[in-house]
């Protein structure tokens, strides 16, 4: 399969604080530069990439680095692509958090407004002190003054989540209790649409994403046509890395203002308490929808490790997408490796290790299912098509080619039928529909690791999402375990079974 890797940026602009900050040329992403050349030693670099795959194996799926608004070095394990987008999941509420800020320099929403004056329509009947006392800032802060988020109220109301929402008790006083919500976020978007009329996408496309030459950025909406806010957006690694970029130069971008420089440092700051454990990056505070971070940094981030992370003090920006359970860990290793490898001056040039440094960021992969490439199994499996239990991916059979050079997997359900090609050492990119998910390009790799077993590893491109299947072969039937790497609930998922019509 075709990889992707060039040394364009991990984002870690770094810098020092003076009145000669080179960020604050507020330019666009200029070409790569040399780390060496920028402050950083390629051997850093290095450290980091390889510790991540040492100790979150097949996790990270890009890195993007810039200091001094130049790009320094990048990379894609394969089979996730540079041009292709990544889920971003709550890294979107940074954006969300984005729009808000211009549309009250716009003037068409203080963040003193109450949430309930623009939904007059959808305001319960009996409004509850608390409920009446929240704001946008509220929502912003996380601090809407539900003691849980409420999920469930807002996203089983088929009428309307923003009735929902605004239907869900409100314990506490907003502003004086934190909780993670998205619903919260989600309702900044709500605000968003009702304002302005438009999409929340659609309000920053002139306003953020052209100026920034992000391109096709897609985000995910509800049954209302309102989009998530709080998750749903879908951007490439370079494009993370831009928008951390923009924050860095407090809201410049070659020279015009795109987001007001007062929103930014607001945004940014530490607007609320969010725990008091000093080695935790998740209870350092909370901004507008950003976190604060050890070392003064903040980021915006996603679940299973998507992140945007922004070093003043260093002039520098670190985008990252993965795949991972333990972003804590990730974190960790970019504070480990790559903070103390910025200094203020350029380094000596290593041209042999500058070399290495090209050569594994363009070669860098996902480790294929090891194993045998055959079996005995193969043959005799090869063409039998399984007929399954009910099974939550709606599939009626599954059909197995394991001989000839083409091998694959046929998926059939009652109104489609899906096959996925699948490499043995490598990687093969096909298209199957998740019940989860959608349908999705899927990238496959398999081995034999027993005369009777076929492990399948299949990564859901453009999302953090992998399954593992084992499947175990007897005499006229077959069990595939499924496991997914990463989910909101139960990753192992109930076994599918089937037999063979003979």
């Amino acid at each position: 399969m075709k990889y992707f890797c060039h040394t364009f940026f991990l984002l870690i602009i770094l810098g020092f604080i003076s009145c000669k900050n080179p960020s604050q040329k507020k330019t666009e992403i200029t070409e790569n530069a040399t780390p060496e050349s920028l402050g950083i030693s390629s051997q850093a670099i290095l450290d980091f990439i390889n510790a991540a795959e040492k100790e979150l194996p097949n996790s990270l799926h890009s890195f993007y680095m810039l200091r001094h608004g130049k790009e320094v070095a990048s990379g894609w394990w394969d089979p996730y692509e540079q041009e292709a987008p990544h889920s971003l999941y709550s890294l979107s509420k940074s954006f969300t958090s984005t729009a808000i800020g211009i549309a009250q320099e716009e003037g068409l929403l203080s963040i003193n407004d109450s949430v309930i004056s623009f939904f007059p329509e959808e305001t319960p009947d009996s409004i509850s002190p608390n409920l009446k006392a929240m704001r946008i800032r509220d929502l912003l802060k996380m601090n809407s003054g539900h003691n849980l988020e409420p999920w469930a109220a807002t996203t089983q109301n088929k009428e309307s989540w923003v009735k929902g929402f605004l239907s869900a008790k409100v314990e506490h006083k907003p502003g004086t209790h934190f909780v993670y919500n998205s619903m919260a976020t989600f309702m900044l978007s709500a605000i968003i649409t009702k304002v302005t009329g438009e999409r929340l996408r659609d309000y920053l496309m002139p306003r953020l994403f052209d100026p920034l030459k992000i391109e096709n950025p897609t985000w995910d909406q509800n049954v209302n046509g309102i989009d998530f806010g709080g998750w749903g957006l879908h951007l490439r690694t370079e494009d993370i890395a831009k928008f951390g970029q923009l924050y860095l130069q407090k809201g410049k971008w070659n020279d015009v203002q795109l987001v007001p420089e007062a929103w930014v440092e607001e945004a940014t700051s530490f607007q609320t308490s969010n725990g008091s454990d000093p080695n935790s990056d998740w209870e350092q505070g909370y901004g507008y929808q950003f976190w604060m971070c050890r070392h003064g940094f903040y980021r915006g981030d996603g679940a299973f490790g998507q992140f945007c992370i922004v070093m003043p003090e260093q002039d520098a920006v670190l985008a990252m997408t993965s795949g991972t359970q333990n972003m804590k860990k990730i974190m960790n290793l970019a504070w480990d490796h790559l903070l103390p490898a910025f200094k203020n001056e350029p380094l000596k040039q290593n041209d042999s290790l500058l070399q290495i440094l090209r050569e594994k960021t363009a070669n860098l992969k996902l480790s294929p299912v090891e194993g045998e490439k055959t079996s005995s199994k193969a043959e005799e499996i090869s063409g039998e098509t399984y007929t399954l239990d009910n099974n939550n991916w709606g599939l009626q059979n599954i059909t197995f080619n394991m001989t000839g050079d083409e091998k694959s997997i046929v998926f059939k359900s009652a109104d489609s039928t899906y096959t996925l090609p699948i490499g043995f050492g490598e990687y093969q990119e096909g298209y199957y529909k998740f019940s989860e998910i959608g349908k999705q390009s899927v990238a496959t790799s398999a081995a034999w690791i027993t005369k009777d077993t076929l492990q399948l590893m299949m990564y859901i491109d453009e999302t953090p999402h992998a399954y593992t299947a084992k499947v175990s072969f007897g005499e006229n039937k077959m069990t595939m375990e499924r496991e997914l790497n990463v989910f909101f609930g139960e990753t192992k998922q109930k076994p599918l079974e089937g037999k063979t019509m003979k």
